[in-house]
């Protein structure tokens, strides 16, 4: 099965209305080691982590949310928000999809689009794992 992939349109109103996004899943080898690093950073930072935290896996992970990786001290966040951003990218032209590039900086001029898009990414990862485990 081919890893997981959607387009996300910004809905909300602001300077990023109408832009589109595609967003692919990790490999399953990265979601593993980011899962255990957020893991091992919540812990070393005292964020308090369900019991069966250790099985849960990057769908766990999605299900307690950024909320957790938001308790952790920035230094220890960014490189696990960066990395969830670097599962999107651009596409300059909506009605073209089949175009697509690495995100700039300035393809996002809203904080509330990069949190969006940072949720689709774990939604993403919620939904493959809730798909193939059952």
């Amino acid at each position: 099965m081919a890893r997981k992939e959607i387009y996300y349109t910004v809905e909300d109103k602001g300077r990023d209305q109408g832009k589109v996004f595609f967003i692919r899943e990790m490999a399953a080898s990265q979601a593993e080691w980011w899962a255990i690093r957020a893991g091992l950073a919540m812990a070393k930072n005292g964020v308090n982590l369900p019991d069966n935290f250790s099985d849960m896996g990057m769908a766990g992970m999605a299900k307690v949310g950024l909320a957790m990786v938001a308790q952790i001290p920035p230094e220890d966040a960014r490189p696990l928000l960066d990395e969830l951003m670097a599962c999107i990218q651009a596409v300059p032209d909506p009605s073209n999809q089949s175009v697509k590039r690495k995100l700039i900086d300035d393809d996002t001029e809203e904080v509330v689009t990069r949190l969006k898009l940072r949720s689709e990414v774990f939604k993403l990862h919620v939904d493959f794992l809730t798909a193939t485990a059952s």
